[in-house]
């Protein structure tokens, strides 16, 4: 049994004006009659909008709201990163602020780490839409993922989950640049439990995450937690070379057997196969090089995220 009195809720936020305040409201109503200490953390990720203005609001008005603010936009994993690198509480609750992580969760969530679990990660129910690119992208994603990585992740889940301290500071050890928390907090294998929930429509607004923005993510997914590309193009390179081969042995065959002259003249079969494999080639170079690229900016050792200002939540312990 896990005993939890401090939680803080990590909400990263960027260009939300209008919507934090709506979504702030409907997680002080979810969390006012629990018994554990609350923080809430904003992690504003370069907003443009009047984002900071609001959170400045809500932090003037309630003691417990912090906001931490980082000089660009990072990105959403970044932001993250950065309210697990300042949160000091028994529990870290992380969610999105834009209502579709339901705050009337966090009960159920919290009676769960007290029950051992070290993770308690949300997983979007089977009926929940986002538009048919979106769900069709993600599952195979997700069918992807799970099909070349050692780590198995749950299709549907996001980062909406609870986090025990233990689990945090496991994860606080994992140094790498390009970060993707969902394998990651799969991968320290603390204990965990999947629990679905019903996800609702946005507050307002529409999503940040772009197209490019969900191929990063996907990349960052496949590039950081398996080497099995590689050693896919490695098997196929071999299967390229053996189809060359029985190429060659077929043609040859006809030469042996004095049919030679009934072959289409020309060297079209052969220039089917170096092509073939030309492009088999460029392949397996482009996957070496994209790991190449990883490897360059891991050396290079810069920080995730970088804070231009931190407001300390004021019932915060430090």
């Amino acid at each position: 049994m896990t005993h939890i009195q401090t939680v803080c809720i990590i909400v990263p936020v960027f260009n939300e004006a209008g919507v934090v305040s709506t979504f702030h409201k409907s997680l002080v109503d979810a969390i006012d009659a629990l018994p554990q200490q609350f923080t809430i953390l904003y992690i504003n990720d370069g907003s443009r909008d009047a984002t900071a203005a609001e959170l400045a609001a809500l932090a003037a008005a309630d003691p417990r709201v912090g906001v931490a603010t980082l000089s660009r936009n990072f990105g959403h994993q970044a932001a993250l990163s950065a309210g697990l690198d300042l949160a000091d509480s028994d529990a870290v609750i992380s969610m999105d602020g834009d209502g579709q992580n339901p705050p009337a969760e966090i009960p159920g969530m919290l009676a769960l780490a007290e029950q051992g679990y070290d993770l308690v990660q949300m997983q979007r129910g089977e009926h929940a839409r986002q538009g048919w690119f979106k769900d069709l992208s993600s599952a195979f994603f997700y069918w992807f993922i799970n099909r070349v990585s050692g780590t198995p992740i749950a299709a549907g889940v996001a980062d909406f989950r609870l986090l025990t301290r233990p689990a945090v500071e496991a994860l606080k050890k994992l140094p790498e640049y390009h970060r993707f928390l969902r394998g990651m907090t799969a991968w320290i294998g603390f204990p965990a439990i999947i629990q679905p929930y019903t996800m609702p429509e946005r507050l307002g607004g529409r999503s940040k995450y772009s197209l490019r923005m969900m191929l990063r993510l996907a990349a960052d997914a496949l590039f950081s937690f398996t080497l099995r590309p590689l050693y896919l193009m490695m098997a196929a390179g071999v299967a390229f070379m053996l189809f060359a081969l029985v190429e060659l042995v077929y043609v040859l065959s006809f030469w042996l057997r004095g049919l030679g002259h009934t072959l289409a003249p020309g060297w079209s079969s052969l220039m089917f196969v170096i092509l073939f494999v030309g492009g088999a080639t460029m392949i397996s170079l482009g996957v070496v090089g994209i790991y190449i690229g990883y490897i360059f900016q891991e050396i290079k050792g810069r920080p995730v995220y970088l804070l231009q200002s931190f407001h300390r939540p004021a019932s915060s312990s430090d």
